[in-house]
């Protein structure tokens, strides 16, 4: 994504950005292979699940849920830092990577986009991907 890489350009601050779109489904909220962001005031991640999030004791309107779309934009030395660092507790427990970041105290800046991608996350998501590739054939 071209916003991506330019709001890495323009911050020189930021380590890293990725991208979510709203969820439109509320079926897709308690969906494990459907990951979740919820995001701090300026539009950054505060913590990414697979399950539901915020949780919601108190109905709250115009509460907005996020799905993360796993795309990614790295500066170079964050990357290599990054990589070295060892799986973190919350990465190992969710199977985010991300959270790796967060929990070494990166911040990571979310682009919010209308743009509903399709994830294969799991092998049961595997006909239905078929199924939509195979209507698009002429």
């Amino acid at each position: 994504m071209d916003t991506l890489a330019r709001t890495l350009r323009e911050e020189s601050e930021l380590p890293m950005i990725t991208a979510a779109s709203p969820i439109t489904d509320s079926a897709h909220l308690d969906d494990p292979n459907i990951v979740k962001v919820t995001l701090s005031s300026k539009g950054d991640a505060l913590y990414f699940s697979r399950t539901p999030i915020p949780y919601r004791r108190e109905p709250v309107p115009d509460l907005p849920s996020y799905r993360h779309l796993g795309i990614y934009g790295y500066r170079t030395d964050f990357l290599k830092h990054f990589v070295s660092l060892p799986p973190s507790a919350l990465e190992q427990s969710e199977g985010l990577e991300q959270l790796r970041a967060l929990e070494d105290g990166a911040r990571i800046r979310v682009h919010l986009t209308e743009h509903e991608a399709i994830g294969l996350d799991s092998p049961d998501q595997v006909p239905f991907i078929e199924s939509l590739l195979s209507s698009s054939q002429p």
